[in-house]
């Protein structure tokens, strides 16, 4: 009964966890959302930052693209683009960073989010 009520919670939490439901293929597709204005196979940029090796990368760190004040005070105070923040910024990018550039509303399903954190991950090492 005991190992129950331990494993229990534990396996309901893996289960839940958007960070275990990462297909790179999916965020591909999903990410065609987001390649009118950010290049994920090139480092050149378009309406918004290119997004080559955006994994683990700081913010507001894409020489010669303008980024918004408030991204750069974010930078300034060590914003990093790890998974977790990135995951915050994809759900709603107005909550993340008032007052930013970014027009897109963001991206409400978990999982979502993951596949295109996947993609991006992956496309960043080519």
């Amino acid at each position: 009964m005991f190992r129950l009520l331990v494993t229990a919670p534990l396996a309901i939490a893996l289960v839940a966890s958007p960070a275990l439901a990462q297909d790179a293929t999916k965020g591909e597709r999903v990410f065609k959302r987001c390649a009118a204005c950010h290049n994920v196979d090139t480092d050149k940029n378009k309406i918004g930052p290119h997004l080559v090796g955006i994994v683990d990368r700081k913010a507001g760190s894409i020489d010669g693209f303008k980024y918004s004040s408030s991204l750069m005070k974010k930078a300034e105070e060590g914003l990093v683009w790890t998974k977790e923040n990135l995951d915050a910024y994809l759900e709603s990018p107005k909550k993340f960073i008032p007052r930013g550039k970014m027009a897109f509303a963001g991206l409400r399903k978990p999982d979502e989010r993951a596949d295109v954190i996947a993609y991006l991950e992956e496309a960043g090492k080519k």
